[in-house]
């Protein structure tokens, strides 16, 4: 059964389309049924050109790629989620909707690459070093034994990878 994991930030523009991008991508070279989805609480509509260039670099496929509201997972026909991560400190501390199926939340946060100083290059390292960063705690997720494990268990585990 597919694992789905929905990553949210305020703006769905950076820090959780790297995070989509990067679980689809590990999820597809490991062979792991795990589908992740990004969304946003006010989403801005677009996706910092920054966030595909790292992505694109690193052989993700960011093809049909879009901001989008948080709205579209909370109503019928949405898939299932497991797991909601938040990856911006001002999204961990919104009141989030209802999610069907009372999934696992944690927050792993990442410092906006959007406000790296140093211009254009500086921007753009910090996006690369943020999209590593998070690939490192995706690919932790993808090695636990998700089919088995309970929400607490799951919960427990993902609490101590936010740590690593």
């Amino acid at each position: 059964m597919t694992t789905n994991v929905l990553i949210l930030c305020t703006h769905n523009s950076a820090r959780s389309v790297l995070s989509e991008g990067m679980l689809n991508h590990l999820a597809q070279q490991f062979g792991r049924d795990v589908r992740a989805y990004s969304a946003g609480s006010a989403p801005s509509g677009r996706i910092n050109p920054l966030a595909i260039e790292a992505l694109g670099n690193a052989g993700v496929d960011v093809s049909g790629y879009r901001s989008k509201s948080w709205d579209e997972f909370t109503g019928d026909g949405a898939p299932e989620m497991r797991i909601v991560i938040t990856v911006c400190d001002s999204a961990a501390a919104e009141e989030c909707p209802y999610w069907p199926g009372s999934p696992v939340k944690v927050h792993w946060g990442y410092v906006d690459p959007s406000n790296a100083p140093g211009g254009d290059e500086g921007k753009r390292q910090a996006f690369e070093l943020t999209r590593q960063a998070i690939g490192y705690r995706m690919m932790q997720l993808l090695m636990l034994p998700l089919d088995s494990m309970s929400n607490a268990e799951l919960r427990e585990h993902l609490d101590r990878i936010s740590k690593s």
